[in-house]
């Protein structure tokens, strides 16, 4: 085979992957269209987007050196289409410190992990203390843990929130202003639970939702097979990605039974909703969709930088505040505290004005 054919050869494949991943990439933008059960496969692309956008633009740059502007337009009209989608974890910009301070209310959400079962309650006042420094009118807390030794932290927690529901188990929200009624919702065969409680806000009350949704699973997954290795058993890879991949389409089609339960109320709502909690899943994934409805993710309506919630080596966004479109949102935005393996989400939000 001659040069000129290998050079012929390698452009055919290099231009076939390029037509993959357009093609992949553009599935993954609509996978949260679907339902996880009897989709997996096309749901699961959701989850690779990040990496199908590299490769995108890798191609992009590739095609640009190599001239074939022709073949340039399918990476360039892939990313182009991709645009809404990385706006939901990047946006350009700074915070903007005159927002913080109009009127409004600000609200946070934070998975606590049950303050470490720390036994002294320092952590669970460090957090209160950051929640008045970030002047929080309302926080959602998953994963909580109201003991620490023989006292309780709502004991501590009721001089700056006054007002507290307690939802399953390890569900609570703390709250400035008063609350009127509330509803769990416990989720069959988990400890995972949502609720929500309708808050009075200066006379217009608002239904606020806390919702831990199903787990992964994924590091359970690995740490009991790092335990079967130390015990000296052979754990093949194969068997740990039959696993991984098994555990996580459980989790993402209990996920999405869980999402489709919250947004049934939700659409039976007549007060104006807002939405915070630990998802357990990306932005355009089946559960996002169907949790933000016709609500408007704050992030993408006044955030600014990277968006990710999780703290480790999965910069990923899993961590959420949606909002009513009555309401408009002054600023968005995550502190980098090292309690727990997620790190807390702030928004302040205000009540949009009537037009004349």
């Amino acid at each position: 085979m001659g040069k000129l054919a290998v050079q012929k050869y390698f452009s055919f494949m290099m231009l076939i992957i390029t037509f993959l991943l357009m093609v992949f990439t553009l599935v993954g933008l609509f996978g949260g269209d679907v339902q996880p059960a009897g989709n997996t496969a096309r749901a699961m692309l959701v989850y690779a987007l990040p990496m199908l956008i590299i490769g995108n633009a890798f191609f992009l740059l590739y095609w640009l050196v190599m001239r074939r502007f022709h073949w340039m337009l399918m990476p360039l009209i892939t990313l182009l289409c991709c645009i809404p989608y990385i706006s939901t974890m990047y946006k350009f910009g700074s915070f903007d410190e005159e927002a913080d301070k109009q009127p409004g209310f600000k609200i946070a959400t934070y998975n606590v992990a049950m303050f470490s079962r720390e036994t002294t309650g320092f952590m669970a006042q460090d957090i209160l203390a950051e929640m008045k420094r970030q002047k929080v009118d309302i926080v959602c807390f998953q994963e909580y843990n109201d003991y620490a030794g023989d006292k309780k932290n709502s004991d501590s927690y009721k001089d700056y929130f006054p007002y507290s529901a307690r939802g399953k188990d390890d569900m609570i929200i703390y709250s400035r202003y008063p609350i009127k009624q509330t509803k769990n919702f416990p989720f069959e065969m988990t400890n995972n639970s949502a609720m929500w409680a309708d808050i009075e806000i200066k006379g217009n009350t608002y239904r606020v939702y806390n919702a831990h949704l199903e787990t992964t699973g994924i590091n359970g997954t690995l740490h009991r097979a790092a335990k079967a290795q130390m015990r000296g058993s052979d754990i093949k890879s194969n068997a740990v990605l039959d696993a991984l991949y098994g555990n996580y389409a459980v989790g993402m089609i209990a996920r999405s039974g869980q999402a489709n339960m919250l947004a049934m109320d939700m659409r039976e709502s007549e007060l104006p909703i807002i939405v915070c909690g630990d998802f357990n899943d990306v932005p355009y994934s089946y559960v996002y969709n169907t949790m933000l409805g016709d609500k408007v993710d704050g992030f993408k309506e006044c955030g600014n930088g990277w968006m990710s919630t999780f703290r480790g080596n999965k910069q990923v966004r899993i961590d959420y505040i949606f909002h009513d479109p009555v309401l408009e949102g002054l600023t968005y935005y995550k502190k980098e505290l090292s309690y727990s393996d997620h790190y807390p989400v702030f928004m302040k939000v205000t009540p949009k004005k009537q037009e004349e």
